[in-house]
């Protein structure tokens, strides 16, 4: 059965999205389409702010100088707990620190070993439903759970596969369910599900799809040994995944603006006109020297193969759900040319002139509303993934000397902006 609904100003249908903002007037303009289990909400025009939205520093933590417990050396992930308490996971120190909302110092929790409560090689934490800390530490094959005061400590176990997965975030959903992304024996891509208590409760395949990859490959054989690195063509598409609260996928592939979120009732699929950003020619060769430079330390006769770099860039570089069960596109834009501060004229990888590519989002609610686009300050770092929850947004920032801090914003619309 399929039906289609096209409507104006559908925030009435899709239901009010102003968590503390207002609405604009009109709201967005978008058509509704039911193909089978699949819901598609397309926005073909305005959103409910109806303005650019910014962030605004509200809370500092981190120093250049001072007390070792605002000092990081590497942060890799980040949780906010519903006091908003900030927990901060240092790599480098293999600990987490603690801090409240004001951002002062509370207390540290972990630290190097294989006993309870310490990490091997530690990589994501997240905050239970129920306030505990969870730890995810592949090196220990374990995810390391503290109780909410921080006291008493658990243990649930997983066989990690030998894999590593910086970067990727600890995964958890409303019902407390933790999803952790590691490989079987085959060395399959694997996600395991546990229950609040450590219960292992099912085992999913990673999220995937198949769709033409570019790629470039250059092999370096000789009499003694042979080496070959496979590289991905600058600016083409790739599949993105993530777990949204209510625990399903949100999945979309970057060759389109199509985002789908899995539900109890079928698929919601989010769409929205969007115009592709083109590629300058300025960044392309600079993508592509940077690219056969890095082959090249490897495979020193290697050229380019021929294989094309895009006019236009994907639409998008990543998918976040925020703990309000928002969902966050972080969108591709264009690169601005900038001279390398960092230059080191006897690093053959470093640059004079390097690109930069403003962070921009758009923002969605889980039933496909259309809120607007969120603009962060330059020193804003989209990794580790920020965490959001409702007005706020809690992220690192690295400034020109290197020096890492947690900063928590509040989101505010430019009403006074708008045309």
């Amino acid at each position: 059965m399929r039906a289609r609904l096209a409507l104006l100003a559908t925030s009435a249908l899709l239901g009010s999205a102003a968590c503390g903002f207002g609405a604009s007037p009109a709201g967005p303009s978008v058509e509704v389409e039911t193909i089978g289990d699949t819901t598609i909400v397309r926005t073909l025009s305005g959103s409910e702010w109806g303005a650019e939205a910014t962030l605004v520093p509200e809370v500092s933590i981190g120093e250049l100088e001072g007390p070792d417990e605002y000092l990081f050396g590497r942060i890799w992930s980040l949780a906010v707990d519903d006091d908003r308490n900030v927990y901060v996971f240092d790599e480098q120190a293999q600990h987490v620190r603690v801090f409240d909302a004001a951002g002062a110092y509370m207390r540290t929790v972990g630290g190097r070993g294989e006993g309870p409560g310490e990490f091997s090689r530690a990589e994501a934490i997240a905050v239970l439903p129920d306030g505990r800390l969870a730890v995810r530490d592949p090196g220990n094959m374990r995810v390391q759970v503290f109780d909410s005061d921080m006291g008493g400590t658990d243990e649930w176990e997983y066989n990690s596969g030998n894999a590593y997965r910086a970067g990727v975030p600890l995964y958890t959903d409303v019902r407390g369910r933790t999803f952790l992304l590691t490989s079987d024996q085959s060395r399959d891509n694997i996600v395991i599900v546990l229950g609040s208590d450590g219960t292992h409760l099912d085992t999913l395949p990673e999220p995937t799809m198949d769709y033409e990859q570019f790629a470039v490959r250059a092999e370096h054989v000789t009499e003694e040994s042979s080496s070959s690195v496979t590289a991905r063509v600058p600016f083409t598409h790739g599949f993105f995944w993530a777990v949204h609260p209510s625990g399903h996928f949100l999945t979309g592939l970057s060759s389109d603006y199509s985002i789908d979120l899995g539900r109890d009732e079928g698929v919601l699929r989010i769409k929205r006109d969007y115009d592709p950003v083109p590629v300058s020619d300025g960044e392309r060769d600079y993508e592509r020297e940077s690219l056969v430079r890095m082959i090249r330390f490897s495979v020193p006769d290697w050229t380019w193969d021929g294989s094309r770099i895009p006019d236009h860039k994907p639409v998008f570089q990543e998918l976040l759900a925020g703990r309000d069960s928002r969902i966050w596109v972080r969108l591709s834009t264009e690169g601005q040319r900038v001279e390398n501060e960092n230059y080191d004229p006897e690093n053959p990888f470093s640059n004079p002139i390097i690109w930069r590519t403003p962070i921009r989002y758009d923002v969605f609610e889980s039933d496909g509303t259309y809120l607007g686009v969120v603009v962060p300050p330059e020193e804003f770092s989209a990794s580790p993934d920020p965490v959001i929850a409702g007005d706020h947004v809690w992220a690192v920032t690295r400034d020109a000397l290197g020096v890492e801090r947690v900063v928590r914003y509040r989101i505010e619309v430019d009403y006074a902006g708008r045309g």
